[in-house]
C-alpha cells in the first residue's frame, strides 16, 4: 500500500564526528557531517572512496566496530529517537524493520548455506508473527514484485545460484518484506553491468513509488543519481561540501569538487570536433591524509580556485542560492572570494 509523502523529518543527523583509533594514529573519518531526510524523500551521498559516507551511514545503525571506531559527538534523530544513544536491543529492532539496508555485494548479506526462502521467511515471521505458510506466500510475492520469474521455484535456490542482479533484488525483496520507513542503499549498483545497474535503479524508484519510503543512495557516481535522487550531498575527507536538490546541482554547481566530479563523467553531448571537450578530465592530486586534523579546507590542495583563506580555515557549509549549500571560500560564479 502505497504511503502519502508528509514532509516531515525522518532522520535528523547533526554534527556527526566519527575516528578510529589506529596503531597509525587517529583517523579523523567524518567531521561534523548534519543532515536531513524528509519523509519519503530519496537523497543520494555522492563522493570517492574514503570520504566518510559510507561510515556516517554506518555509525549511525550502530554497525561500525567500537573500538577501534569512536563517535566522539553529534545525534542522529530517527523517529523521536536519537539512534546514537539507544540501547542496542532497540537498535536491533530498528535495523531492518523501520531501517532497511541493501550493499554493494549482497553476497555478504545473504547466507550463503541457507536458501532464500529460509531467509526471506524467518524475517517475515520474526517481524509479523505469521505462521511458516504465510510467510511462503509473502516471500513468493515479493519474489515476483522485484522482478524473479518463477519465484516459488528459486525461492529453493541458494544465493550462489543467482547472478549478481538477480541477488541484488533478492536483497531488495527481502528489506520490502519488513516494509521500512527509510532504506540505506550503499553503492547498491557498483559491481553490476551497466544494463543491470539501470534495471536495478529503475526497480528501486518502482518500489519507492510503491511503498512511499524514503532512500538514501550512496555512491561515487553523479552520474547515476541523476534520474533516481531529488537531493545530492556531496561529501569530501569527512565532510559535506554541497547540498541541493539534484536538477539545481547539475545546473548551477557552486563547490569546486562538485564541478570536478561532474567534469570527469562521460558525456554524450560533447563535441567531437573539439579534442578539449572530448578529453575525460581527471582531478589533480589525491584526497588528504585522514590521519591529519585538517586545518583549511580539505580539497584546497587540489583545488583551482584555493587562495591564502582556503588554506587556514575550513569554510563553513552556508546557503549560496534557495535550498542550495556549499562550504567554500570563493564564488565560482562571479569569481571573487565570498
Amino acid at each position: 500500500m502505497t504511503e502519502s509523502k508528509t514532509n516531515q523529518t525522518l532522520l535528523d543527523v547533526q554534527n556527526l564526528k566519527v575516528r578510529f583509533h589506529t596503531p597509525e594514529g587517529i583517523i579523523h573519518a567524518v567531521n561534523g557531517v548534519s543532515l536531513q531526510v524528509q519523509d519519503g524523500e530519496t537523497v543520494a551521498i555522492v563522493g570517492e572512496s574514503g570520504c566518510g559516507k559510507t561510515v556516517t551511514m554506518m555509525s549511525i545503525l550502530g554497525l561500525i566496530p567500537i573500538p577501534p571506531g569512536e563517535i566522539s559527538a553529534g545525534s542522529a534523530i530517527f523517529n523521536g529517537k536519537d539512534l546514537l544513544k539507544i540501547r542496542e536491543s532497540e537498535l536491533e529492532a530498528i535495523r531492518g524493520r523501520q531501517i532497511g539496508l541493501i550493499f554493494q555485494d549482497p553476497m555478504t548479506s545473504l547466507n550463503p548455506v541457507l536458501t532464500l526462502q529460509k531467509q526471506l521467511t524467518e524475517a517475515i515471521v520474526k517481524h509479523y508473527q505469521v505462521n511458516s505458510a504465510e510467510a511462503a506466500r509473502r516471500a513468493v510475492k515479493l519474489m515476483e514484485l522485484v522482478g524473479i520469474s518463477d519465484p516459488a521455484k528459486r525461492l529453493r535456490d541458494y544465493p550462489h545460484q543467482f547472478s549478481g542482479g538477480m541477488r541484488q533484488r533478492a536483497m531488495i525483496a527481502m528489506m520490502l518484506a519488513l516494509n521500512p520507513s527509510l532504506l540505506i542503499a550503499d553503492e547498491p549498483t557498483t559491481a553490476l553491468d551497466v544494463t543491470i545497474q539501470a534495471q536495478i535503479v529503475e526497480l528501486v524508484k518502482r518500489m519507492k513509488a510503491e511503498f512511499g519510503m524514503a532512500i538514501i543512495w550512496i555512491t561515487h557516481d553523479l552520474g547515476v543519481v541523476a534520474g533516481l535522487a531529488e537531493r545530492v550531498i556531496v561529501m569530501y575527507a569527512g565532510i559535506i561540501v554541497e547540498e541541493a536538490p539534484v536538477d539545481e546541482l547539475y545546473q548551477n554547481t557552486q563547490h569546486p569538487y562538485t564541478r570536478a566530479l561532474l567534469a570527469a563523467l562521460p558525456r554524450a553531448d560533447r563535441r567531437r570536433d573539439n579534442p578539449e571537450d572530448t578529453r575525460l578530465k581527471s582531478i589533480p592530486g589525491a584526497p588528504p591524509n585522514l590521519l591529519v586534523n585538517i586545518k583549511g579546507c580539505p580539497f584546497a590542495p587540489r583545488c583551482d580556485f584555493a587562495f591564502d583563506r582556503c588554506l587556514q580555515e575550513q569554510p563553513p557549509l552556508e546557503e549560496v542560492a534557495p535550498n542550495h549549500k556549499s562550504a567554500c571560500w570563493f564564488d565560482v560564479n562571479t569569481g571573487e572570494p565570498r
